[in-house]
């Protein structure tokens, strides 16, 4: 018995690198999965998942098109009976920077990872909505959903050459704590991972080669098992959450907070005034463009 057994899961991307692996491990952990990519390699997962023992369907489509989403989670549903954990990982980079940038290089990258998460939440949150409304004022309680979100670390600290893919990221953060506030009230969590791995995106850098011997820090199979955790019931008093997520480390971000405060005392502010408090409001913080925060590679 697996920590998911009994759970259906869709995990979008799932044709290669961490989207494979999360759909594998989540299969091992006893749930069926919905094997969501673009190309024929989700056929070649969901097959190697049912050939192992465990219970998969390929579901091939754009997690950009609406329809096609609202398919995705109507698949889990007849195949499985219900659906209680939608893993938001599809992406790819066209990396620019914002003075080369095309516009179908933004809205390309734009779509599939900000609307490529909201389409198929949006319809996960339907469902779980009227299947609570049909549960209301019977004994047993709701059951557990849940919904992990796929951001990045230039989501969260800026990479340069990255205004399409960066902003969709920190979009996805935002979109993490709005759909936590919605959807809480129907037991559903809604965390995010920032996962660092080998993946088709990153495999041209060198620094995330596989290593001769020990243990392999880039492995994508090393992301999997925060993710298992996540949409287990182990996770269920963990909602609207980030973290970073590399070989064996886990780094729980820290939410928006305010860092300064200063008050004009009643009257409007004037431009001089407000240059005389900039010492007062950054205190002994940088008023540059901050160091980049992320875990050293």
């Amino acid at each position: 018995m697996g920590v998911l057994t009994g759970k259906v899961a869709i995990v979008t991307g799932a044709g290669q690198g961490v989207g494979r692996c999360h759909a594998e491990l989540l299969a091992r952990e006893g749930a069926s999965v919905v094997v969501n990519d673009l190309s024929d390699l989700a056929d070649e997962v969901a097959a190697a998942i049912n050939s192992a023992g465990g219970r998969a369907v390929a579901c091939k489509g754009s997690v950009t098109d609406w329809s096609f989403a609202e398919s995705l989670v109507a698949t889990a549903i007849r195949e499985f009976g219900d659906l209680h954990i939608l893993v938001n990982n599809a992406g790819f980079i066209r990396d620019a920077m914002s003075f080369s940038m095309e516009e179908a290089q933004f809205d390309s990258v734009v779509s599939v990872h900000l609307k490529g998460h909201f389409a198929p939440a949006h319809f996960a949150a339907l469902h779980w909505r009227n299947k609570a409304k049909e549960l209301e004022g019977t004994e047993g309680g709701l059951p557990a959903r849940r919904i992990i979100n796929t951001t990045s670390e230039s989501g969260l600290f800026g990479g340069p050459g990255q205004g399409n893919y960066g902003s969709a990221k920190g979009g996805i953060i935002t979109m993490t704590t709005i759909l936590a506030r919605e959807l809480s009230r129907y037991n559903v969590t809604v965390n995010c991972i920032a996962p660092r791995a080998r993946t088709p995106m990153t495999e041209v850098n060198p620094k995330f080669a596989k290593p001769e011997t020990g243990f392999d820090k880039y492995d994508p199979a090393n992301i999997s098992p925060m993710v298992a955790f996540l949409a287990s019931d182990l996770a269920a008093d963990i909602n609207a959450q980030t973290f970073i997520v590399l070989g064996d480390q886990v780094h729980r971000m820290r939410p928006a907070e305010i860092a300064g405060s200063v008050s004009a005392g009643g009257k409007q502010w004037t431009v001089e005034d407000l240059a005389a408090a900039k010492g007062q409001l950054f205190g002994d913080s940088s008023s540059g463009v901050p160091a980049w925060g992320g875990p050293p590679m």
